[in-house]
């Protein structure tokens, strides 16, 4: 058995206090030496906005884990592994990745090249890709090469999908508090049926991003006071890769909804991503017809869109957490009733996606009051 409930709630409500408390230091640090997100035409928000959260988030993250490790709770998961060095090395690398590109911004080459770091130190540390479920696709066994290549462009697509969903005021921070909280449950459940080993870090990581996202969102929520940045998106998507990957990359064993909530953490954030990347695309062809640069700002992004389909920049942001718990909770649903409803969890995610496009298709409805000849 996985640890006591209870222990878990400790380090959440550790993880979230310390982020809370500190987010201060980090708003008065960036306002001091001018590390500020101006508005754009590119951008949702009017003021201009600290940033450099991230480092509020990776301070709750090292405290609540240093606790975890003192409590005596979680022994099997601090006492002859080396796992918990390389949460702690991957956590530091990709935080510190996000900081020099919050700070100046550097070439996408070397934020790669940073992530892949981080990804090594993870894999060094023994946490890994072993087994890779598809769905209806019997599991893979991987071989240690291409476990190390799967590792490595999981926790870069999981970085990746937060750093894009960062573009609206607690937009980031709540989806990932939900898919954390929604993927420790289910952890936890997996525990209870004796298909984790009672020292599996898995569940803790996934407590640890669920905390400092409930203790960074008080201050993130529209009209945000400080964004969390690249800091912060980037060493939320290599902790919830880490979590996954301890936990559903390494056991064989069939359990309901398995393998559709090992994607889960990875598809929510893509799922919505898929409107944006239609949205895109869209751009790239409308400047091109224009015969402007790739570059080139405009008031057409997904954004701006939801706004003007009558949507405010809070109620689009509780619409996706409203969603992203629903899809959560659907695919729980068979987890916790014993494999009933398993078959639901692919046609209900493909329903909630097809509704999600359905709403929030560029062009589908007019504001009303948008003015005559306006483009959509």
């Amino acid at each position: 058995m996985l640890p006591a409930l209870s222990s878990y709630l400790v380090i959440i409500a550790v993880a979230a206090v310390v982020t809370a408390l500190s987010v201060p230091i980090f708003r008065v640090a960036a306002l001091s030496r001018g590390f500020i997100v101006d508005p754009d035409e590119r951008r949702a928000h009017e003021d201009p906005t600290a940033t450099l959260g991230g480092g509020a988030m990776f301070l709750g993250f090292l405290v609540s884990f240093v606790v975890a490790a003192m409590s005596g709770w979680f022994e099997g998961s601090f006492t002859g592994t080396t796992e918990p060095a390389g949460v702690i090395a991957v956590a530091t690398m990709a935080y510190l990745v996000g900081l020099i590109d919050d700070v100046r911004e550097i070439s996408a080459p070397a934020k790669t090249a940073g992530l892949v770091l981080a990804a090594s130190f993870l894999q060094f540390g023994g946490i890994g890709l072993q087994v890779f479920r598809i769905p209806f696709v019997p599991v893979l066994i991987l071989p240690a090469d291409l476990s190390f290549l799967l590792s490595i462009i999981w926790l870069m697509g999981m970085a990746n999908a937060v750093n894009f969903i960062d573009g609206l005021d607690g937009l980031a921070a709540g989806t990932m508090g939900i898919g954390a909280l929604a993927f420790f449950l289910y952890s936890i459940q997996l525990g209870r049926e004796g298909l984790l080993l009672p020292g599996n870090i898995g569940p803790l990581i996934a407590a640890t991003v669920a905390g400092i996202c409930m203790g960074f969102l008080p201050w993130n929520v529209n009209p945000a006071k400080i964004f969390m940045g690249d800091g912060g998106s980037l060493l939320l998507g290599s902790l919830m890769a880490a979590s996954t990957m301890a936990v559903g990359g390494r056991t064989e064993n069939p359990f309901s909804g398995q393998t559709f909530f090992f994607y889960a953490p990875l598809v929510i954030p893509l799922v919505i991503l898929g409107v944006p990347m239609v949205d895109t695309f869209f751009a790239i062809v409308r400047r091109a017809s224009r015969r402007q640069g790739l570059a080139t700002a405009d008031k057409d992004h997904l954004h701006h869109r939801l706004m003007r389909l009558g949507h405010g920049h809070r109620r689009t942001v509780a619409i996706l957490w409203a969603w992203t718990a629903l899809l959560s909770g659907l695919v729980l649903w068979p987890v916790y009733r014993e494999g009933r409803g398993d078959r639901i969890v692919p046609v209900g995610v493909f329903a909630l996606g097809l509704l999600l496009y359905v709403s929030f298709r560029p062009g589908l409805r007019r504001n009303r009051h948008q003015e005559p000849g306006e483009i959509v």
